[in-house]
């Protein structure tokens, strides 16, 4: 069916409380704005939160378990290419709030058809689910990989998408195509690109969990080449809170970019980790690089910022002392998961 183009309309949960779709909100960061929604500071009102999760190995039910006995919470255990399916899910629904990924890179170096039949298709499956039973709002959750290395400067919106990896073209090809439905159908889309995240409930084969995991075992640090690429790292509950900031008073048919301005070399990542569980250097061992790693991502997020009034609550040292703490006092959820995916060094 086809709708005449967005106009403009009241702030999202003015009026009443949101039922909201969460795809992937089994996984880490789904689960923490699955988390957040459901949360007694909430920044939206919310009647019901519906997770459409497939639980591969990086979904986990035990993230939600913070907020497991909510009775707005309603846990779907799926696949977002089943069209069947989806179609069941959205009507009703004020917003669908699109995690589900395949996300790792070198996973995606390995073998890529998961990655485009995930981040592609699937995405496509749900928007077709959304035009055809008139959601209310789309929010497509993105990365900064879809820009490309980025040697100086920073990346606004409007900058070209020059992927790299497999994973990255995945997201760049499903940024598109999402942002095609708003323009040809007028389905409220938006696209929000974040830049690294950590935190709690990260599974542990990235960068961050996997070198506290191992440091916490008294294990070393496989760091890639010369350590000296470098991310803008931004706490997943900040984020979160950006993505309430862009449902709620985004526009349709735009991008926004997320970041925190802290920017750290894998160099100095690992040498704060390693401060953090109070080892030396000698736990760093160096392999070889990955294939065609892009040296650094860095995001202009003066738009979202300008705005829509967010910027980041927690300072890189806060939030990575949190994390550390948070890793080990919670060996319970992650020592199962890296023994059950037989996670390899890197």
């Amino acid at each position: 069916m086809n709708r005449p183009p967005s106009e403009p309309r009241s702030r999202l949960g003015a009026d009443r409380p949101l039922d909201v779709l969460v795809t992937g909100g089994a996984g880490f960061i789904g689960s923490c704005f699955t988390r957040l929604l459901l949360g007694p500071d909430s920044p939206l009102p919310v009647a019901s939160v519906t997770v459409l999760d497939a639980l591969t190995y990086a979904g986990n039910r035990e993230n939600l378990a913070p907020v497991a006995d909510d009775p707005r919470l309603v846990f779907v255990h799926g696949d977002i290419r089943d069209a069947r399916l989806v179609g069941e899910l959205m009507p009703g629904r004020d917003a669908v709030v699109h995690f589900a990924a395949e996300s790792h890179v070198d996973r995606s170096i390995a073998g890529a058809a998961e990655f485009l039949s995930t981040n592609v298709l699937g995405t496509g499956t749900l928007l077709d689910g959304a035009l055809r039973h008139s959601v209310g709002t789309f929010l497509h959750v993105s990365t900064d990989e879809v820009y490309g290395s980025v040697p100086r400067g920073s990346t606004d919106e409007e900058h070209p998408l020059r992927p790299t990896s497999p994973y990255a073209s995945s997201k760049a090809s499903s940024d598109l195509v999402a942002l095609s439905y708003q323009r040809t159908h007028g389905l409220d889309v938006r696209v929000t690109r974040c830049s690294n995240n950590y935190g709690p409930y990260q599974f542990p084969e990235k960068v961050i969990p996997l070198f506290m995991t191992r440091l916490l075992d008294g294990l070393d640090v496989p760091l890639y080449g010369d350590g000296l690429h470098v991310r803008d790292w931004l706490h997943v509950e900040d984020h979160c809170r950006a993505l309430c900031a862009v449902l709620a008073d985004g526009a349709p048919g735009e991008v926004y970019n997320i970041g925190s301005g802290t920017e750290l070399t894998n160099l100095e990542l690992t040498t704060r980790l390693l401060d953090a569980c109070g080892a030396d250097r000698n736990r760093i061992r160096q392999v070889a690089d990955r294939k065609a790693h892009d040296l650094r991502y860095s995001v202009d997020d003066s738009k979202i910022r300008a705005r829509l009034g967010w910027k980041p609550q927690r300072s890189a040292e806060e939030g990575l002392a949190a994390t550390v703490a948070w890793y080990r006092e919670n060996r319970a959820w992650w020592e199962p998961l890296k023994l059950r995916a037989q996670l390899p060094s890197r």
